[in-house]
């Protein structure tokens, strides 16, 4: 059973909360901590980002956490160092990567050394449902589980190639655009309920969730979990307590259950 399923179904009825952190971001060390303290908050699951030049799909927030990385020297190698040593220390957390299709290109074995480092999933951020076979192929090759990207306005064809390709869950974007704390977006039930009848995998909404009141309107909608990103990194940035502030947002779900 993979650690996605696992975890779904230790969770049972409840709720999953991921958060999302920048690799490297301020520097490798902290990165390490970083990745710690969101785990001691009570995060199910864990999101990174490798640190990318041109980071489409983000917002200010995490391109800038991308340029520090980028500036401390953090490259890929580093990332996976950085996954396999929190795999160590938590053996059981699920740990998913979103990229871009640059930098898995560009590294021959990228999705091998995924999984040898002990990540569970791959989002490429920037390569569509119509492009992702190949890419899935060799994710599923390596044994690292696809995840794939949808909004309330992807046609049903798509939305049925999404839930045959994806794997761990269904990456649900809250609104068109960008990454970001700026105004919220809004849940889309329908989405979930499209998903849920083509079979995909359990929905999990992202982008703009950093409140409370984000983290209760995405489970309203039904998802299965939700992702925080921006306003974590952004807590971090700014000297936060970064376990705190996870716990604020896990306590929305209603999953009490313990860090890992």
């Amino acid at each position: 059973m993979s650690r996605y399923a696992a975890m779904f179904e230790r969770l049972g009825g409840a709720r999953a909360f991921g958060a999302f952190l920048m690799l490297g971001d301020p520097d490798f060390d902290t990165s390490a901590q970083l990745l710690d303290a969101v785990v001691e908050g009570g995060a199910d699951m864990v999101e990174v980002g490798i640190p990318f030049s041109d980071p489409v799909a983000d917002g200010p927030v995490i391109q800038a956490a991308a340029q520090r990385a980028l500036g401390a020297g953090v490259r890929v190698g580093d990332c996976f160092d950085l996954i396999a040593a929190f795999r160590e220390r938590h053996p059981d957390v699920p740990v998913g990567i979103l990229t871009y299709a640059n930098l898995v290109v560009a590294r021959a074995g990228f999705m091998r050394d995924a999984a040898e480092a002990g990540a569970d999933s791959l989002l490429i951020a920037d390569v569509p449902a119509l492009e992702a076979e190949p890419f899935v192929r060799d994710m599923e090759q390596a044994g690292v589980e696809p995840v794939l990207i949808a909004a309330a306005n992807t046609p049903d064809a798509t939305l049925h190639r999404i839930a045959t390709l994806s794997k761990a869950y269904t990456y649900c974007v809250s609104r068109a655009g960008i990454t970001g704390t700026h105004a919220g977006g809004e849940f889309d039930a329908s989405l979930v309920e499209r998903l849920r009848a083509a079979g995909a995998p359990p929905a999990v909404f992202g982008f703009g969730i950093s409140t409370p009141e984000h983290v209760r309107a995405a489970l309203s909608a039904g998802a299965r979990g939700v992702i925080c990103g921006s306003a974590i990194v952004d807590c971090a940035h700014r000297g936060g307590d970064v376990a705190q502030f996870v716990r604020t947002l896990k306590a929305a779900t209603g999953n009490e259950s313990p860090p890992q």
